[in-house]
């Protein structure tokens, strides 16, 4: 792998251990491991936040606390399919109903390769038919990290086949594709996420079935149709080419697209390391966009 690296997180890049997602088991003890070291999640003061259950998926909620009405966001952690969940991501869902003064839904899908696709699509998709019908909600936008940015992506057309409206879909370092063919898809030592761990979780998500369109967006004939579009990529994240490539066919297919690098970052830096400047700077560009497109202010 050649790229550069910001040299605010080159000192961090030797600390981070490699990760390994064969044994997804070990991986989430590790993952736990992780947020355990951390500081405890603190709900904004301006935020209420509040555990859910839809149609039996647990999801969790964030809103303003005068929220009487408008937007509603269904957003989907990261984790490769396999492991992370609502009560890990909640910085980015809190920071996403701030920025669009808004509900968000952090939904807290199934895991492979306990329950394979399409168990994590259909949590998120009836979360999704959920919140349209929901008193005081004006539109309902789908946003994911890394799987979850897939995921969002498959249930948007779905959404789109089905004739559920969505407003906007936000893919933050979005794992996309099953086929791993791109460049950067090629990459075995990029730091977190790397080819052998692209290759593994596509086949605990899809559990030796082929893959289709709402597992594989990229597989899709047409993505025409779908929702005005943000997608941000790492510069030096292994799935960087699959983010760059869809957003590509976005635009071919007449579908308002914003394509962003983020300079010298890697995989999962933004949330990894929120106070390094330039993951500062990547937050603050996706945040941007769902205030324009889903609080449209």
């Amino acid at each position: 792998m050649a790229g550069y690296i910001d040299p605010d997180l080159l000192p961090m890049v030797g600390a981070i251990p490699p990760t390994d997602i064969s044994d997804p088991v070990a991986a989430r003890e590790r993952l736990l491991a992780l947020q355990a070291s951390r500081p405890p999640f603190e709900v904004p003061t301006d935020l209420t936040a509040q555990w859910l259950q839809v149609d039996g998926v647990p999801v969790l909620s964030f809103r303003p606390v005068d929220w009487g009405s408008g937007p509603a966001l269904v957003y989907l952690h990261g984790g490769g399919f396999v492991m992370g969940s609502a009560a890990g991501d909640q910085l980015i869902a809190s920071q996403l109903a701030q920025a669009t003064h808004g509900l968000v839904l952090s939904v807290d899908y199934r895991l492979a390769p306990e329950h394979p696709f399409p168990a994590a699509h259909d949590d998120a998709y009836a979360v999704l038919r959920w919140a349209a019908g929901q008193p005081g909600v004006e539109r309902v936008a789908l946003a994911g990290s890394s799987a979850g940015a897939g995921i969002a992506a498959g249930v948007a057309l779905r959404a789109r086949d089905e004739g559920v409206p969505v407003a906007a879909l936000l893919l933050e370092i979005p794992a996309l594709d099953d086929r791993a063919a791109t460049a950067s898809a090629q990459w075995h030592d990029a730091v977190l996420w790397h080819r052998g761990n692209i290759l593994d979780s596509w086949r605990f998500y899809l559990g030796g079935a082929p893959a289709t369109p709402y597992a594989s967006p990229p597989r899709a004939e047409s993505l025409a149709g779908l929702p005005p579009t943000y997608v941000g990529v790492c510069s030096t994240d292994a799935l960087r080419d699959e983010g760059i490539a869809f957003a590509q066919r976005l635009s071919d297919d007449g579908v308002a697209t914003e394509l962003v690098m983020y300079p010298g970052l890697f995989h999962g830096a933004a949330s990894t390391f929120p106070t390094v400047p330039a993951c500062q700077r990547a937050r603050a560009a996706l945040l941007s966009a769902a205030e324009r497109l889903v609080a449209r202010r």
